[in-house]
Formats: C-alpha cells, structure tokens, sequence
C-alpha cells in the first residue's frame, strides 16, 4: 500500500532543480540550483510542479524592496520564491485522504514554488479542473485569492457599481470578472488598447488618466460603492474622490486606506475552482518561461503593466508548441 501511496519512494532520493537568489538585486541574482528532492511530512503532500505564477511580490523580494529596501541584516540566503503552483501529486503524507498520486492540484506555497518539486500541506491545495490549463492553474491561486479577498473586503454585491484601477491586469481582470459574475456593474481603468478586451469581461472601459476620473464620475453620478486599485504603482489619488474611503482599497499603503486582508483558504480557492467551471473564470497568460529562464520572466514582469501574467513552466510537462511561444 505504501508502494502506491509514494511514487518512487523504493530509489534514491533525486535532485530538483530550484531557482534561488544570494542577494538582492536585478533579475540576474537569479540561478537555478540542484536541492534535494523534499519528502511529504504528516498532513502534506508532494507536488511536481507544471506551472508557477510570477507575481509582483516576487519582484520585491528578490529586489529587497520588501525587506526595508534591501537593508534588512537578518534575511538568510540563499532565498527561494513563488507563491502560487499547480502540478501533479507524486507523494502523500500520513494522514492524507482527499489526495492521491497522479491527482492534479493546484495551490499556493510560501516562497517555493520556482522548483520542480514542492511539499505543502494538503489544506494549501485543491483538485485542478481538466478544463483548465497548466498555465492558468498555476497563474490563478494567489492572484485570485487576492481579487476575491478584496472585493469581499469592500462588500461587493450584486446591484453595486465597482470601480477597479488597472482592470486589464492579471489581478484587475480576475477582481472585474469576480464582480460581474455577482451581479455588481464594474466600471474598469485602463489604456485605450485595452478596452475592447475589458468589454468582452463586461465591464465599462475608462481611460487610466484624469480623463478617466471624469468618466466615470459620468458613469456613475450617484457615486462608486466600491474602488479597488490593483496597481499600487500607479497615481490612484485623483480617483479616491469617487468614493468615500472606507470604500476603497489599494495595493500601496501610500494613501492610508484600509490594508488588503489577503486570506488566503482552501475555500475560497475552491470558490474560484467552481466560478471557472461555471462562468469560465480564468487569468490570462502572456508569456510563459522555462524555470531556469526566471531572470526573463522576472524582467518581463518589471517592464511594466501588461494584460495578462507571466508564468514559469517545468519542461518536462511542457509542448513544444509552448515552449517556442516563450523563445
């Protein structure tokens, strides 16, 4: 029984590859190196990744911005990154019933999940729905945890109008898809080239500028019941007089809103699971990376706002197809 329980647990121990960085920097602080192959704990489970979102945090971590600026003495190197997964079960740990070896899951970690292979307990994990690629179930965990934290913090329901700053993004679409599909009217921000594409979300396109601001003032003449700025680096001042402040979030702490209380539980990941299989939620991907290419998809991240997320992908369980689409 434990033969069918731990794949390969009879062989030696291998080696994966795992991206790390021994200080912070530029994008090439990043190297993959060889670590040894972690072992399901009690309550866990072994997971060989397929797909691993890049997310701006992880830009922050790697640069120090996120630990004082660089300067924080106590930090221990070297470092890993990744908060969001998806992949295939290939060890289970005692105690574990709801998953079993060759189950595609898809979760989150705590800055892990640039590697071939992870342990997270099982809590941190749901099934992956066949309907939906690697590529987006290992792009969607943590960005649509996020999405639906806030606007469950800002108490969106149906019949509300929501506005949502950066709304083309890879958080922003998911937070106007989240909306429309309970019923609120979303009114979204972003550059011209985007706003056919926020249309086929269902939401009304204003520009990302003051221009923007007076539009939607237009849109909405009795006021936004919520605003949620996905951004974060972009000027969302002139925005908050749309909405009285304890109906707006930030993903900056400049403007002294409330914080983002990102709760992150099976639950709500299994929420988001269902609304993809009902409504067709997903987070678009706009370039996908091999692991060991992560300096790359790092850079990509930082040349700025684009429609849609960076993932990195494994090889091994990656087309050709795939692959030339990142060269």
């Amino acid at each position: 029984m434990a033969s069918q329980r731990n794949a390969n647990e009879s062989s030696p121990s291998p080696k994966v590859k795992a991206v790390v960085f021994d200080r912070y920097g530029a994008p090439e602080v990043l190297r993959a190196v060889e670590l040894p192959m972690p072992q399901a704990a009690p309550g866990e489970i072994r997971v060989r990744v397929r797909a691993a979102g890049v997310r701006p945090s992880d830009i922050a971590l790697r640069s120090g911005l996120s630990a004082r600026g660089g300067n924080d003495g106590r930090a221990r190197f070297p470092r890993r990154l990744g908060n969001e997964f998806a992949g295939v079960v290939d060890q289970v740990g005692a105690g574990v019933a709801e998953f079993a070896v060759g189950d595609e899951v898809m979760g989150w970690a705590a800055a892990m999940s640039y590697a071939e292979a992870l342990t997270v307990p099982a809590e941190q994990a749901v099934h992956k729905p066949h309907t939906m690629t690697w590529a987006v179930a290992g792009a969607l965990p943590s960005t649509g945890q996020t999405a639906h934290a806030a606007l469950r913090q800002l108490g969106v329901r149906a019949g509300h109008t929501v506005l949502i700053h950066g709304a083309a993004g890879a958080l922003g679409c998911v937070a106007v898809q989240l909306a429309v599909a309970w019923g609120a009217r979303v009114i979204g921000s972003a550059a011209a080239d985007d706003h056919d594409y926020l249309r086929t979300l269902g939401a009304l396109p204003v520009a990302d500028d003051a221009s923007g601001v007076e539009h939607a003032r237009a849109l909405a003449p009795h006021g936004i019941d919520a605003l949620f700025d996905t951004c974060g680096h972009v000027d969302f001042a002139p925005w908050l007089a749309l909405a009285a402040p304890q109906r707006a979030l930030s993903l900056s702490r400049r403007y002294g809103l409330a914080e983002l209380r990102s709760q992150r539980s099976r639950e709500r990941l299994a929420e988001l699971v269902a609304m993809h299989q009902r409504h067709g939620l997903m987070v678009p991907v706009r370039e996908m990376f091999p692991l060991t290419r992560a300096a790359e998809a790092h850079r990509a991240v930082e040349r700025g706002p684009a429609r849609g997320k960076v993932v990195l992908m494994v090889y091994e369980a990656m087309p050709l197809s795939l692959l030339r689409l990142s060269a």
